[in-house]
Parts: C-alpha cells; structure tokens; sequence
C-alpha cells in the first residue's frame, strides 16, 4: 500500500511555484543531454558518430546555443502541464483512496498515467514545437522562437500537425507505468524494510531506478514520436529525420527494417546519463524552494536549515496558522488596552 503525502504546511500556489521553478531549473541544466537525445531519436547528422561526438559536432555548426535550443519551449510546458497533471492526479485519487487515506500502488500509478495522458494533450503542441527547434540548425533556422514555431507549423501543415505522434503518448505511457510499478513493488526487498522508512537519500535512489527503468521500456515509442514531431514535407531534407514514412506504424517498420530494432533506443545513453542529474537538481531545488516557502509562512526559524519554530503547530494548515497568530496578536493588543486602561 502507499499513501499519498503532501505537505500541508505550504498553499496549493506555493507548492506549483516550487515544482514549476526546479522543474524549470533542473530541464535547463540538462539540456545539453535532452538535445542529444532526441537528436539520436530522429537521426540527425549530429549523432551518427556516437554519444561523445555528438557534442562536438553539435558545438562545431551551431555553437553553445545550440545545447539550449527548444528549452524555453520545454521550460514553458511544464507549468500548465503541472498544472493539469496536479489536478488531475488529486481528483483521481480522491476518488480511490480509503478512509484512512490510502490507495493502492497500482491504481496510483494509474491515476499518475491518466493525469499525465491529461496533462500532455493540453501542452503537445510546445513538445512538437521543442523537436522542430532542436532539430534545425540554428545558424540557420526555419523556425525563430516558440510562438513562431507554432504559427508557422499551423499556418502551413494544419492543426493536426501539432498533434503528431499523440497516439505514442497514450500506448507509451503503459510500458513506462509497468516500469515503475516493477520497481516500487520491490523496493521494500532491496532496502529491507518498508516504504515509511525510507530516507531522503533512498527515495531520490528509488526515483531514479523507477525512471530508468520506465524510460528505457517506453522509449521506442518516444523515439518513434520525436521522428513523427520532426518530419514534414515542407522542410529541407523532410525535417532531418533518417527514414520516410507515412504513419505510425509504417514509421516502426521503417526504423526496424532501414536501421534495425536497436535504433529504437536511440538516444538511451543521453537519457539515462540525464536522470541522476536531472532528479538531483530537481530534488534540491524544490527542497530549497519549500525551506524559503516554510520559512516564509512561520514553520521554521530560518531558509537555510529545518529547525522549527518553538511553539507553532506544525499540524496547521498556513491559512489556519494565520488566523491563529492574528487571533494571539488581537488578544494581546486588546490585554495591553485593558492593562493601560487600568493604570
């Protein structure tokens, strides 16, 4: 069984604010290994000679700027997608927790794949937007700025073409919850004691195993999708992707048959070497973020370290918490009164 925490000592806009800004913090960090990746996904020239030449080649014909192409669009996408995923996820789980609170580990992965099919159908059109960016060369560009980008591809290719590849996010997302189903099922039987026991140190280990383990199930559909996003018919050289095809899944025959079953994971090596860092930054960002959010509404006596406040109830709620101090400090004015009235 897992039960489904939150910290109710931070409002609902404080804890998207934390999320969103590690979130986008940590995404542009590892940028450099996110445009490697979906470079290896669609087959560009840049990552015919492997991982570490990757880099090079990419720093040679489009310079520094080049790691951080279709970021501001990824960057933008995570805050309507939080937005979605959070409310959904709440609103599904409700539905399935019993009285104590508690839901099992399967249907809360399912409701996490439900809000997350919810949350990328509200933002696809910036993740079609990001693969179009990375793919060009920014030297010389189809494409300027992400608003441009999905202008341009709705002016000339449709609607439709924003949605490119959408189906792959619904059929992927079930390998990638099986993955992380798989591994929290038995994270009990590799640290040898139960889930409410874990560490800090143990859940950001078990989150990236979860990932890793769930990235590298679901990304033959992920790689399928980024050839999807990046071909069109009104781009040099179809988009840059290495096979042609007319669908999704002439697009798996193609990539199978041209390339081989291994090219499905093209562009794993970058995604995994990505997770370590990506969940670390993540991880302390947010922690930073909720220290300074804590501090701010009065739980603890300082941004930089836990220590809490003497004498507040850290069961409270912000908003009860603010109402009980503006009770106290109404109290004691009105004592003061009556203590200078009486003198």
């Amino acid at each position: 069984m897992a039960s489904v925490k939150k910290d109710n000592r931070l409002t609902s806009s404080q804890s998207f604010l934390c999320v969103g800004f590690s979130g986008v913090f940590s995404k542009t960090a590892t940028s450099p290994l996110e445009v490697v990746k979906i470079k290896s996904q669609v087959g560009t020239f840049h990552c015919k000679r492997g991982f570490w030449q990757s880099f090079l080649i990419i720093y040679q014909n489009e310079g520094l700027r080049g790691f951080w192409k279709g970021n501001l669009s990824s960057c933008l996408r995570l805050f309507p997608y939080t937005a979605v995923h959070l409310t959904t996820y709440k609103k599904i789980v409700h539905l399935h927790m019993d009285e104590q609170g508690f839901i099992s580990q399967w249907r809360a992965l399912l409701a996490g794949g439900l809000a997350g099919v919810a949350a990328a159908l509200v933002t696809y059109p910036l993740e079609v937007a990001e693969t179009r960016l990375i793919v060009q060369n920014c030297r010389q560009p189809t494409y300027i700025g992400v608003v441009h980008t999905l202008s341009k591809i709705y002016g000339n290719e449709g609607l439709l073409a924003l949605y490119r590849g959408f189906s792959l996010t619904v059929v992927g997302a079930f390998p990638f919850s099986v993955g992380c189903y798989a591994v929290y099922m038995n994270l009990d039987k590799l640290w040898q004691e139960p889930p409410f026991r874990f560490t800090p140190l143990q859940n950001f280990i078990n989150g990236c195993l979860a990932a890793g383990v769930a990235q590298t199930l679901s990304h033959p559909f992920e790689t399928v999708k980024r050839k999807m996003q990046a071909q069109s018919a009104r781009l040099p050289h179809l988009g840059g992707v290495d096979v042609h095809f007319t669908g999704m899944i002439d697009c798996f025959v193609q990539v199978v048959r041209n390339k081989g079953v291994l090219s499905l994971w093209n562009g794993l090596t970058a995604n995994t070497i990505k997770i370590v860092p990506y969940f670390g930054l993540l991880f302390t960002c947010f922690e930073m973020c909720k220290q300074v959010c804590l501090y701010r509404n009065g739980y603890i006596i300082s941004p930089l370290s836990y220590k809490l406040t003497p004498g507040v109830d850290q069961s409270l709620g912000p908003y009860e918490l603010e109402e009980v101090k503006r009770y106290l400090k109404n109290r004691n004015f009105g004592s003061g009164d009556s203590f200078g009235n009486r003198w």
